[in-house]
């Protein structure tokens, strides 16, 4: 498949670590308020946000429900939380890589079955993880807590992107 679907999934992976590894300190007063305006609690969105790309990588084998962690799950912790995410994002990565452009499959539902893109879930993946660490930050935000910097610039500095050329 398109390598900028892999690269948006490496982003993906890299965004969700970096916002976990900035709130593993933050007390849990902070992490577990139930702000107006708000989808849930940071914890709550971060087992959603991980447990979605769960989800997705299910979803890219036509598969969906088994187990995928969820707002209403226990906290699995902070350790187990960063496993899971860097498990399914190299899982996204992999089937962003391995799947051919028209991959498609067919994904349960009711008693019914729909069939749809492989790419859809890749890119729903990445849509889904950049609107709800959105919301944690914004959530964050208004506890007055910084929060790292996820734009595309520090990715690509994570990656190594934009050495200076000699003229």
């Amino acid at each position: 498949m398109d390598d900028g679907i892999g690269e948006a999934l490496e982003y993906n992976r890299w965004a969700t670590s970096t916002l976990i590894d900035a709130c593993r300190s933050l007390p849990d007063a902070v992490v577990d308020a139930r702000l107006p305006g708000f989808s849930g609690s940071c914890r709550e969105l971060f087992a959603h946000v991980v447990g979605g790309q769960q989800t997705f990588v299910l979803r890219t084998m036509g598969r969906q429900h088994e187990g995928e962690l969820n707002r209403d799950s226990p906290w699995p912790g902070w350790d187990a939380l960063a496993r899971i995410a860097r498990e399914s994002a190299d899982a996204l990565v992999g089937a962003a890589r391995r799947s051919p452009p028209d991959a498609e499959v067919e994904l349960p539902y009711g008693r019914r079955r729909y069939r749809y893109p492989v790419r859809f879930f890749l890119v729903h993946a990445v849509e889904h993880g950049v609107e709800h660490r959105t919301e944690i930050k914004l959530q964050l935000g208004q506890q007055g807590i910084e929060t790292p910097d996820l734009d595309g610039w520090p990715f690509a500095e994570s990656r190594g992107y934009g050495a200076e050329v000699e003229a």
